[in-house]
């Protein structure tokens, strides 16, 4: 495969040999990106597509392709979604060939995974399909009529309920980072000793679990992800408490069962994850700007993320996080 070159203007650049003109002179294609592996995927990507006859091709065969193509962008969670969704939700499809793939058969398969997945998973599956036929067949329009998304309501117990259950407990530690400071099952099972500095937590890895296999990656889910938040004081106790170099020792899979048991054994029913919606509630319920919010929960897109990155620690992200510290702490004097 073409390697990138670095720019003097800092950008990376690929220049793909295509063949020779008439007169037998090389030719290149040229494809400048921000970064190494964007550069190199986009010129992947193009020399994949121009190769290939999709004609000959079954769908299963380039959505195999399309998956490659992906790996070193995507997530390994959002990878193996993906080896799911191809493996299982079109049975009737992935033998076929491109070229035989028409807009009746497509729907036909869509209303048979319907009538056994939720809306979100019939929507996921068809984004599969319709990013791979996008690249294969780009002259093809899909027009498949999706499921309606199921607008869902939970109850969630209030944040000083989860705090006195899981307070001494083994999992106090990962239910907070989550919970206080908004932090996601991946980012908190990537967090290291050496993460911690000055009061301040990076998120400089995610470490996730596929097919029983711990796969740590430096980069975490989105770019606006990785980020730094002050920790409180409490949070900061049980880190310096902790032996070893890892945060959590626990793995992903354990903190999410002890989690989900103790608090059904008192009567209440919610994922781990719920406490990302819990944190946002908080925050929401205390005036905080969503400027801030997103900021301190990673949710900002990159372009918000630029635009407010360099006033991570300003006096204004400082009163955010006092206001917050205080809502918990008063939990924790009660």
């Amino acid at each position: 495969m073409a390697k990138a070159k670095k720019l003097p203007s800092g950008n990376w650049r690929v220049n793909l040999y295509t063949g020779k003109d008439a007169k037998g002179r090389r030719q290149y294609k040229s494809f400048t990106a921000d970064t190494k592996k964007e550069a190199e995927f986009m010129a992947a990507e193009y020399n994949l597509k121009r190769k290939t006859k999709p004609a000959d091709l079954t769908l299963g065969d380039a959505m195999e392709r399309y998956i490659f193509s992906k790996e070193n962008v995507l997530s390994p969670t959002t990878i193996n979604s993906y080896h799911i969704i191809r493996k299982y939700h079109f049975p009737s499809l992935v033998n076929i060939k491109l070229s035989a793939l028409d807009q009746v058969t497509i729907q036909q398969a869509i209303n048979s995974l319907s009538a056994e997945k939720t809306p979100k998973t019939v929507q996921n599956a068809h984004g599969l399909l319709s990013a791979t036929l996008n690249m294969f067949m780009p002259e093809f329009r899909l027009t498949t009529k999706l499921p309606r998304k199921q607008k869902t309501f939970k109850e969630l117990p209030p944040p000083e309920v989860i705090i006195n259950l899981v307070k001494d407990t083994e999992i106090e530690l990962p239910v907070l980072l989550a919970l206080w400071c908004g932090y996601r099952m991946s980012e908190i099972q990537g967090f290291y000793k050496s993460d911690f500095k000055n009061g301040i937590l990076t998120v400089n890895r995610v470490t996730v679990t596929i097919k029983g296999e711990q796969i740590t990656k430096s980069s975490a889910k989105t770019y606006s992800s990785n980020r730094q938040n002050r920790v409180p004081k409490r949070i900061a106790e049980l880190i310096r408490a902790v032996e070893g170099d890892k945060l959590v020792n626990l793995s992903g899979t354990a903190v999410y069962k002890r989690f989900v048991r103790l608090l059904e054994a008192h009567g209440y029913k919610m994922t781990f994850h719920d406490l990302r919606h819990l944190n946002a509630s908080v925050m929401l319920q205390l005036g905080i700007p969503d400027k801030y919010a997103m900021e301190r929960g990673g949710w900002a897109t990159t372009s918000t993320l630029k635009s407010v990155y360099q006033h991570t620690f300003s006096e204004e992200r400082k009163k955010v996080d006092d206001t917050i510290d205080s809502y918990f702490e008063s939990i924790y004097e009660r």
